[in-house]
């Protein structure tokens, strides 16, 4: 048996109330005892190395502090770094990947939760539901069906980045029966029915409706080109849950000022508009300003149940006590396209 762990968080400022709810803190109590670290921020990187090198298991997150390089050559006790978010990289610096730490993100735990908010959008821009509201509001009532609308059945389908949530899209997408075409080079296999390209290009020449669920790297940075989107039929629509900086901005808002294509973007780059920009009153866009992910409403209180990343990390602390292989674990690859 091995003996209780000492865990570790350092904040920036402080923990992060729905990563660091009771009842999280109370499941880690089954494995050892918890240390949480306020206004890390304002410590020097040699404290904060030291803190690290005392303990089993560092726990960061979307309120950590960045680890010190030289955890990478001098790691102390430290043995393993749960992230127990998704991105890592304002948190675990690359040398630390590179020198063999065990490091772990949230995995699929988002996945879920971020599919339904991109299915939410592809339904909610293919059947005009913004422009809809918008009309009833100003007094009409009905939309111009030669102008607006869509189904999916029958629909040409593609989605860019077959990762973890591409796929629990497909599967959410699949019983509307689209032709769906997947562009994702680093895939070796796809899901059943659906049809590999081989090029961006060809994914928007055969597609009515564009799903983006790739990484920001620096590869996919601005590779949906004016070029591309120019492919896309008029009434096409565009939906991004990923990353605002896969996409051409200005070439997409282009298109979509003159109302040729539609879109439901949950991302932007940067992720805001300035108060008076013209397109917070498109009637062909929705913007649901990077939450489109989110559960139930909580009324300002901590989470009353383990959430997804919760659970994850917890398994994965239980394979760390047995020996057993952990899950999500990062190596530089999927680091760098952890964003």
């Amino acid at each position: 048996m091995m003996p209780p762990l000492k865990f570790l968080h350092i904040a920036a400022v402080a923990p992060h109330p729905e990563i660091f709810a009771p009842v999280f803190i109370d499941a880690l109590q089954q494995y050892g005892t918890l240390t949480l670290i306020e206004q890390g921020a304002e410590l020097s990187e040699e404290r904060r190395a030291e803190l690290i090198r005392g303990c089993d298991v560092l726990l960061s997150g979307w309120s950590s502090t960045m680890i010190p390089a030289a955890i990478a050559t001098e790691p102390g006790r430290l043995r393993y770094i749960c992230h127990v978010t998704g991105e890592l990289t304002y948190a675990v610096p690359l040398a630390v990947i590179d020198a063999g730490i065990p490091v772990t993100n949230w995995g699929d735990a988002p996945a879920q939760s971020v599919a339904e908010g991109a299915m939410t959008l592809l339904l909610a821009a293919l059947k005009d539901l913004h422009r809809q509201v918008m009309v009833v509001r100003l007094g009409d009532w009905t939309l111009d069906s030669a102008w607006s609308g869509g189904t999916l059945e029958g629909a040409d389908v593609g989605i860019y980045g077959c990762g973890v949530i591409g796929r629990r899209f497909i599967e959410m997408l699949r019983p509307f029966r689209p032709v769906i075409r997947v562009f994702d080079p680093y895939t070796a296999d796809l899901p059943d029915g659906c049809i590999r390209v081989d090029s961006l290009y060809e994914l928007f020449a055969t597609a009515q409706v564009i799903a983006i669920h790739a990484g920001l790297t620096e590869e996919t940075r601005g590779s949906v080109t004016a070029a591309l989107l120019a492919l896309l039929p008029r009434h096409a629509v565009l939906v991004n849950t990923a990353r605002g900086g896969i996409i051409d901005q200005d070439a997409l808002f282009a298109e979509l000022s003159s109302g040729r294509l539609r879109a439901g973007l949950d991302v932007l780059s940067p992720d805001n508009l300035p108060p008076d920009h013209l397109a917070r009153q498109w009637e062909n866009c929705l913007f649901t300003c990077h939450q489109v992910g989110r559960g139930w409403p909580t009324e300002g209180r901590p989470p009353a149940h383990l959430l997804p990343m919760h659970q994850i990390c917890l398994d994965n602390l239980n394979r760390f006590v047995r020996g057993e292989p952990l899950r999500f674990n990062m190596d530089r690859e999927r680091y760098l396209r952890s964003t």
